[in-house]
């Protein structure tokens, strides 16, 4: 360094400029850094008021029941590149690359094998517009001509390899999503976790944004850091030692460039670490932020006929704008912190970097005189070494660009790594949400709200534990003092105990809220036993009918043998004839002719009206043919006429009826009354069909006499006052009312 600045000094006015430069350089960065310092701050302080306004204003708009959830996450450990980080993304690769004879394990390495030819393409280049330059200086055309043949040709494989390596970044994106998309889909749709991830567990609010949008942004991420990693690694080794064989073919030393080299990539990299913003936390919010958003328009497209009976499109509207809001000003505080942050990144990478590359390049130039391969000098030569000089500052300017390029890369990917911090948090925190459920383990945030459950006796306080048991049994459902609780605490029965042998038919009957159809989820094994004991038969044996019966996605066909598929149907030895049968016991074997046969394919929740599909939910109890069949208001869009003899043909072919029903007309089909009160308490007994018909009558014909009399009080009173003339029996009931 004392040589460099002997030879500046040589000039009038150098020393004095070199170290005015230095000094402004250092004043600049200096104030950058306080200048960006107080930007980080002010945006934080700005973050943290924003998110204490969305605390106050957005939850409370979007519901009551996300109170507790605020204080859960709250406690939560916000994602980083941390300890944590690094074993949730090695649990990731795991399941991303299981092994090393895969299609991932295949495309990662020929992904490799194309950054590293690019690597070596690269120093090639560098090598080669040197002696092009050399050739210029010298005047020699033949030279530069063959030069020029040799850059031509070298430039079909390095275009071909740059576009390569896109292509295999975007396939190693694709297979690593599609591995894990396939292990993401298993484990939700096992064991029921698709139901119980949002009714029995509050830790996610939004599993299809974690299943679309999370795990593609992640697996997209890992791959484009795959390559600003590994290529920037060797290309900084292969080219740092390419500059030191061309220093030391020159005779100087590479120690004052390395050291120069050291200390600002060390001063660079300490700065942007300290200074740079949690983009892990503001990366994460936004998906959520963006799960939410999705949300809130699935809502409306869901209910889209009852906002319009009710005309709520103005309060729908206000929670798509207040969520929208939300996205908006997370996206604009991520935007500015990244102004900010890439103006420093910018400023230290390219002008501070260039101004230390030209000091390591013109030092081993200006310092020492080179000799060739013979013993000369270079500056022997009949140019005074004027292009050997030029050949040797453009080659390790070349490879010095790149290696800084790739430190640069290697630099600014910590930002990347802090964002893919954020979408390894969600996914990891998913996959382990699904396993958890699915083997029975629940947390659920409890509703901090003065409402309560319709029915509900009390309230359980703190979290659910299962304590319960359930027994697979083959033709009967006993029962052993099992409460009846919603995923939300509250108990609807405190005890249940009874027996039900199957070729008997139960009637439940009881008010709203009174956990009628809370029984059958737990049937169902939607819903745990949290105490107890439930002795039934397997899934397999109890079919399930709602009020509003699910079309699925298909053809005709599909509809009636959900969930079964066609292969199932040809196992079963059915044919076409037999499903016509089938419909023909529910009156719907005009609608194959209409629709265009089995194979039509229509949006049947539209196309099928509201007793067709309550009608084609029951086609699918004779399809199936279970030991039970829980039926749940599932006729109440049919005629009596029709849903009588559905229910007859049902006894008829040996189902065992447990129903939901406010029809006295389904009475008879049943031998036992299962009757709630809607405090907690419950009765069995068995059905006498003919005297609860008769008090049934009587009940309505009272109701019938009672409901006239006001309106006969009322025209006696009117005709006494036309009349001026008093009533005995209005001077009565005023008295009875007096005295009362």
């Amino acid at each position: 360094m004392s040589k460099l600045l002997r030879i500046g000094s040589e000039h009038v006015g150098c020393k004095g400029k070199l170290a005015g430069g230095a000094v402004a350089a250092l004043v600049t960065v200096y104030g950058v850094s306080k200048i960006y310092s107080h930007m980080i701050t002010r945006s934080t302080r700005n973050e943290k008021q924003l998110e204490s306004h969305r605390n106050k204003s957005g939850r409370r708009d979007a519901t009551q029941d996300q109170t507790s959830e605020e204080s859960g996450k709250s406690k939560a450990v916000s994602p980083g590149v941390n300890r944590e980080f690094f074993l949730q993304l090695k649990k990731l690769i795991k399941l991303l690359i299981p092994g090393l004879w895969t299609k991932e394990f295949a495309i990662l390495t020929l992904h490799t094998a194309a950054l590293v030819s690019r690597t070596f393409l690269s120093i090639y280049v560098a090598k080669l517009d040197g002696r092009i330059v050399k050739s210029i200086v010298q005047r020699d055309v033949h030279q530069f001509l063959w030069q020029l043949s040799h850059w031509i040709f070298i430039a079909v494989p390095a275009t071909f390899v740059n576009s390569l390596i896109r292509y295999l970044e975007c396939q190693l994106a694709l297979v690593l999503r599609s591995r894990l998309v396939e292990y993401a889909y298993k484990l939700y749709f096992e064991n029921q976790t698709f139901y119980r991830v949002s009714n029995l567990d509050g830790r996610l609010t939004n599993a299809d944004q974690c299943l679309t949008d999370d795990i593609t942004m992640f697996t997209q991420a890992l791959a484009h850091l795959h390559s600003h990693l590994s290529k920037p690694l060797l290309d900084v080794t292969l080219m740092s030692i390419t500059l030191w064989r061309l220093a030391r073919s020159r005779g100087a030393s590479s120690r004052i460039p390395t050291v120069v080299a050291m200390v600002v990539i060390v001063i660079t990299f300490k700065l942007l670490r300290s200074l740079s913003p949690r983009f892990g936390k503001l990366v994460a919010e936004e998906a959520n932020r963006k799960g939410y958003l999705r949300y809130i328009h699935s809502r409306v497209i869901a209910n889209a006929e009852e906002i319009a009976f009710y005309g709520g499109h103005k309060v729908e509207l206000n929670l798509i704008r207040r969520s929208y809001k939300a996205l908006s000003e997370q996206m604009n505080l991520i935007y500015w912190k990244r102004l900010w942050y890439i103006m420093l990144e910018q400023f230290l990478m390219k002008y501070v970097w260039s101004s230390s590359g030209m000091v390591m390049v013109a030092f081993p130039i200006m310092t020492t005189r080179a000799r060739k391969s013979d013993g000369s000098l270079v500056d022997e030569d009949a140019d005074g070494g004027v292009s050997d000089r030029t050949q040797y500052f453009t080659t390790s300017r070349n490879l010095l660009i790149n290696a800084a390029d790739a430190i640069e890369r290697m630099i600014s990917s910590y930002k990347e790594v802090t964002e893919l911090a954020g979408y390894t948090s969600r996914v990891s925190e998913m996959l382990d949400v699904f396993v958890e459920v699915s083997h029975g383990k629940y947390e659920r945030n409890v509703v901090v709200s003065a409402q309560r459950h319709k029915g509900a006796q009390n309230k359980i306080e703190g979290p659910l534990e299962i304590r319960g048991k359930v027994i697979d049994t083959e033709s009967s459902i006993i029962i052993e003092d099992m409460p009846i609780i919603t995923p939300n605490g509250d108990v609807v029965v405190p005890s249940l105990s009874f027996k039900f042998h199957a070729g008997k038919h139960l009637l439940i009957t009881g008010p709203n809220g009174c956990g009628k159809s809370s029984l059958f989820r737990i049937f169902s094994g939607l819903w745990p036993v949290y105490k107890g004991k439930l002795h039934k038969p397997p899934p397999s044996q109890m079919f399930y009918i709602p009020q509003r019966p699910y079309m699925s996605i298909g053809s005709l066909r599909d509809q009636v043998i959900y969930p079964d598929s066609l292969e199932d149907v040809r196992n079963k030895n059915l044919t076409d004839q037999d499903l016509e049968h089938i419909l023909g016991i529910v009156h719907l074997q005009q609608i194959v002719h209409r629709e265009g046969g089995w194979d039509a394919v229509q949006d049947w929740k539209d196309v099928l009206s509201g007793g067709e599909k309550q009608r084609m939910g029951m086609a699918r109890l004779f399809y199936h043919k279970p030991q039970f069949a829980l039926l749940d208001e599932c006729t109440s869009a049919v005629s009596i006429d029709a849903e009588s003899r559905i229910y007859q043909a049902a006894k008829d072919a040996g189902i065992t009826l447990l129903t939901i029903t406010h029809r006295p007309s389904l009475w008879k089909f049943h031998t036992h009354l299962l009757q709630f009160d809607g405090e907690g308490g419950w009765r069995l007994e068995e059905l006498d069909t003919a005297t609860r018909l008769s008090f049934n009558e009587e009940k309505q014909r009272l109701e019938t006499q009672l409901a006239g009399i006001p309106k006969m009080q009322h025209r006696l009173r009117e005709l006494c006052s036309i009349l001026g003339e008093d009533s005995v029996l209005l001077r009565g009931n005023e008295f009875t009312e007096s005295s009362d």
